[in-house]
């Protein structure tokens, strides 16, 4: 087991020399493989934020209730003591015709014309909350179905609409982000591979001597995968890197703007096991590569006598 370890420690001393020996060349092949990283990379933390922001509310499903005009309060109080001691129900929200008025009196900007009306055209409003285990389409159904029932219920709306699109265009995020990291981390492999396709033209003479000496295909194989393992990881910690900044530069402005809209959104910066699994795949990737250009090419090397 010593001597294995020994001849991998080897192996990675070895890739490792190679590219501290070529430091302008080793930092444009890190840089490429960083930028193909960083997009998928900074799509996932996009579609995780917006996911966490909209965790509080996405499930949240509101039945409103309007009454016809003439409906008396003392009724629509009634019905809403009678929805609080249901099961299934969490929270009824009584919303008067004058409380109406006021708020969009303060949120239209129409405050001297809705002076001039004769009376009050808005009607009293209940919003009705499920409870968590109630908001099914079967559980909604139902309770749209009872509150049609009331003679004096005109319009009941379901608030569901919104919640639709906000997974789909989520589940279209996730479904693009996909497609971005398979290309991109194709991308990857093919630029690794092509790199030590390179290396290994250029210790072709090298190559051939070991095999003459004895040396195996993987013996001469594992310095150019541990190569591409160190490519590919150089390359995930740039990445992460250019995150982490991409992140500390944008949470200022992101803040400012979603405040503004009333929004607690936040930039998410990525966690020590995001990281991590982001410089696993780099590493994998790069191993990947070497591993698909080693297999191709150095079967075709066998020493000259």
């Amino acid at each position: 087991m010593s001597a294995w370890l020994g001849r991998h420690l080897q192996a990675l001393l070895f890739a490792a020399g190679r590219l501290a020996r070529a430091p302008f060349g080793t930092a444009f092949t890190v840089l490429v493989i960083a930028i193909a990283l960083t997009l998928p990379a900074a799509l996932s933390l996009l579609v995780s934020g917006v996911r966490a922001a909209s965790g509080n509310f996405a499930s949240a499903v509101d039945v409103t209730v309007y009454f016809k005009r003439g409906t008396t309060l003392d009724a629509v109080k009634q019905h809403a003591t009678e929805l609080k001691d249901q099961v299934g129900i969490a929270q009824v929200k009584l919303i008067t015709a004058d409380e109406g008025l006021e708020q969009f009196r303060q949120g239209s900007g129409f405050g001297e014309a809705l002076g001039a009306l004769p009376d009050n055209p808005l009607p009293h409003v209940l919003v009705v909350q499920p409870t968590p285990d109630s908001r099914s389409a079967d559980d909604i159904t139902a309770l749209k179905a009872r509150l049609s029932d009331w003679p004096d219920a005109e319009i009941i709306q379901v608030d569901t609409d919104w919640i639709q699109r906000l997974n789909a265009l989520l589940d279209l995020a996730r479904r693009i982000l996909a497609g971005t990291a398979v290309l991109l981390g194709a991308g990857v492999v093919a630029v690794i591979s092509n790199t030590v396709r390179l290396e290994i033209l250029n210790r072709r003479a090298e190559i051939e001597i070991t095999k003459l000496v004895g040396g195996s295909n993987a013996f001469v194989r594992r310095p150019f995968l541990y190569m591409g393992a160190l490519y590919g990881a150089l390359g995930a910690a740039l990445a992460s890197l250019l995150v982490l900044v991409g992140c500390f530069l944008l949470a200022g402005p992101v803040s400012t703007l979603a405040q503004s809209y009333g929004s607690e959104f936040r930039i998410a910066t990525p966690s020590l096991g995001q990281l991590g699994l982001l410089l696993a795949a780099g590493a994998g990737l790069g191993w990947l590569g070497a591993f698909v250009s080693a297999a191709r090419h150095l079967a075709r090397i066998e020493p000259r006598v």
